[in-house]
């Protein structure tokens, strides 16, 4: 096994889990919903002044324009909030990135707004691990990066974005920005499973709203001269499903319309997800996609507009990541954490990234789970760890030893 050497170890020593544990209490206070703008706004403020201990330069970064199509049908715009910039030496030849976000999936009247202790090292709580435990542990290893000889010869931007949560629409274009021209990007998702195994290759992922419109009538009077858009969009949900298969999935997840049970209902929303495995898979959705909505549409004489797509493309293992992970398991080996990743079908910021062919690792948070429930956790020892490792993959990936 590599040990670490004498100026590793000094590089490491200062990490203190105290305050990454006191920045996770006080974040995790903050709610931090994706559609409540007031509390990301607070958040926001926290993150900038927990930043600036950076050498850099920080941005509030206003979102991009995203739309949404309502109950009803209507395209509307959507608001969210503002995203967090750090800009450490862009004058650097080599350059990294490096993201987390702010949201939680807990919106402003959830219940799960507190945190509470399971036992002496697990704490449980709303974001505790996905992920403002994650950006405690970025920050912390940054800070301790830039003891390291090497910092001053590389450079990094640092993105808080505030939409991940939701699919990340209004930073998808900073994040492109962001990631071209990057040597590596860390991201800081919490671990695929507790014991720290990291997300390898990841599907893609894919929201739609089909808006379904037909004709109304009466019921008893005239119903055949109706056209009923709430089983067209039925109808097509279930062509839909009957596209899912291995390297596919297709869950059709809600239909919104309806009228008075004595009216044939004009309107009517579908609302999608699909998860390919690969580009391909993608690919033939879109065809097989289209050929639906055609077939539907004449079947039932109703006319369906289709809105959404793919907003994380499929992220595989390129060689150039596996040497990031390489590189990864390495340092892990040296701290004497065991690092391993394995292939999964959730999605996130890295997916993006990816796309952009900068090798990537996105599951270098904290150690915890039952995220996204009222059970969520995080190993509280796993602060420090993270962030040591962390460290120490920007030493070496800098030229460190």
């Amino acid at each position: 096994m590599q040990q670490l050497s004498p100026a590793e170890q000094a590089l490491l020593a200062p990490i203190d889990p105290a305050p990454l544990l006191a920045q996770v209490l006080a974040w995790s206070a903050i709610n931090t919903g994706t559609r409540n703008l007031a509390g990301l706004a607070v958040q926001a403020q926290a993150l900038a002044d927990a930043f600036a201990v950076l050498p850099g330069t920080l941005s509030m970064v206003a979102p991009a324009p995203v739309e949404t199509v309502t109950a009803d049908g209507a395209v509307t715009a959507l608001d969210h909030g503002a995203h967090l910039v750090v800009s450490v030496r862009p004058e650097a030849p080599r350059r990294y990135l490096l993201t987390g976000h702010m949201d939680t999936v807990f919106p402003l009247g959830h219940p799960f707004q507190h945190t509470s202790w399971l036992d002496g090292e697990t704490l449980n709580g709303p974001g505790v691990a996905d992920m403002k435990g994650g950006i405690a542990v970025l920050l912390a290893a940054l800070a301790a990066f830039e003891r390291s000889p090497v910092a001053a010869s590389v450079g990094y931007d640092v993105l808080i974005n505030s939409d991940e949560e939701t699919g990340s629409l209004a930073s998808a274009p900073l994040i492109a920005e962001l990631a071209r021209g990057k040597a590596a990007a860390l991201t800081y998702e919490p671990s695929a499973l507790p014991d720290g195994t990291l997300a390898g290759a990841r599907a893609g992922s894919g929201n739609y709203s089909a808006v379904v419109t037909g004709r109304s009538a009466h019921a008893g009077r005239n119903p055949d001269e109706g056209r009923n858009a709430l089983v067209a969009a039925a109808d097509l949900a279930l062509r839909l499903k009957a596209l899912h298969r291995p390297g596919l999935s297709v869950n059709p997840a809600r239909i919104d319309g309806g009228s008075a049970n004595n009216v044939v209902p004009d309107k009517a929303v579908l609302r999608w997800n699909i998860r390919p495995a690969a580009t391909a898979d993608a690919d033939a959705f879109a065809r097989a996609l289209g050929e639906a909505v055609t077939a539907v549409e004449v079947a039932h004489e109703v006319a369906i507009h289709v809105h959404g797509g793919i907003s994380r493309p499929p992220k595989p293992l390129t060689p150039e990541a596996e040497d990031l992970f390489g590189l990864v398991r390495r340092c892990g080996a040296a701290l004497g954490q065991d690092i391993r990743w394995k292939a999964t079908g959730g999605v996130c910021d890295g997916n993006n990234i990816a796309a952009l062919g900068v090798p990537v690792v996105d599951t270098m948070g904290v150690r915890g789970g039952a995220i996204h429930s009222a059970d969520e956790f995080l190993i509280v020892a796993s602060l420090a760890e993270r962030a040591a490792l962390s460290a120490l993959v920007l030493h070496r990936l800098s030229g460190g030893e």
